[in-house]
């Protein structure tokens, strides 16, 4: 698996979708799902391109299992994350219900952008 090309990949995915969700809600005028296109643009354009470009320019970062297990945790987090958030903001699922769902998710992504320190400090 090329890490650096999957999160790029990804990256360019999440824009697509962001600038999706922008474009309605502008035309729309509704703005209240705002936090969730934010959260689509940073966790999901932003942060997955910032991992591949690093992953790309950074000898001997792409190697071994922690960037493998950086890739999906940081995948699986963002995703069902984003699902969820866009999902309690509309009041299609009550924050009850969802919101303990949260602290799972982003403790997903937070190891995965541990990992990614650990690989920095390592090879940078």
């Amino acid at each position: 698996m090329n890490i650096s090309r999957g999160f790029i990949i990804m990256g360019a995915v999440y824009l697509l979708v962001g600038i999706g969700f922008g474009s309605y809600m502008g035309g729309s005028g509704d703005h209240s799902l705002a936090p969730v296109h934010a959260h689509i643009n940073l966790l999901g354009f932003t942060l997955m391109t910032v991992f591949g470009i690093g992953y790309r320019l950074i000898p001997g970062l792409a190697e071994g299992m922690l960037p493998k297990l950086h890739f999906w945790l940081h995948q699986v987090g963002a995703l069902f994350l984003l699902v969820g958030l866009f999902l309690m903001m509309s009041g299609r699922v009550a924050e009850a219900s969802i919101g303990p769902v949260f602290p799972v998710l982003e403790g997903a992504i937070l190891l995965g952008a541990v990992l990614w320190l650990m690989g920095v400090v390592r090879h940078a």
